[in-house]
């Protein structure tokens, strides 16, 4: 959650994302902080290199989470809740990362210790993260699993 909060702020986002809006925001961003708007002795350079960085990473994670992408992704996404079984999993600062067995990843933020805990003891894992985690929390595919394709 800390990361999308941190996106949403540099994209001056408070509520839902719109994309047609990011898009705009992230081309003045990269306007404004591209760095060969610098010369490299200026010690802006390596400012603008890193948030430059920033910028293009926030834009890639927030057209991942936006309401249009996963309503695009949804039939996909509900074919593979309906066909497959999870391979692997791990969960760090409230990111539960899934692989299921078509090798898809997802990640699902906002995944509570407690829930994880229960996650990790149900007898069977993959319908109870159905319930109340694959269902409920927000979700994006993996950049990892994107990379892979």
């Amino acid at each position: 959650m800390k990361r999308i909060n941190q996106y949403k702020k540099l994209f001056n986002i408070e509520s839902e994302i719109d994309l047609a809006e990011l898009k705009k925001t992230y081309r003045s961003l990269v306007k404004e902080w591209h760095p060969d708007k610098f010369q490299e002795e200026d010690e802006k350079s390596a400012l603008a290199e890193e948030k430059s960085r920033e910028i293009t990473q926030g834009y890639e994670f927030l057209i991942s989470i936006a309401p249009a992408t996963k309503e695009a992704n949804l039939v996909e996404y509900e074919h593979i809740l309906d066909t497959c079984g999870i391979v692997d999993f791990q969960w760090k600062n409230q990111v539960l990362e899934v692989e299921f067995t078509n090798g898809s990843t997802y990640e699902y933020f906002g995944v509570s210790k407690p829930l994880y805990i229960k996650f990790v003891n149900a007898d069977k894992q993959f319908r109870f993260g159905k319930r109340k985690i694959f269902t409920t929390c927000l979700y994006r595919k993996s950049k990892k699993d994107v990379e892979m394709a």
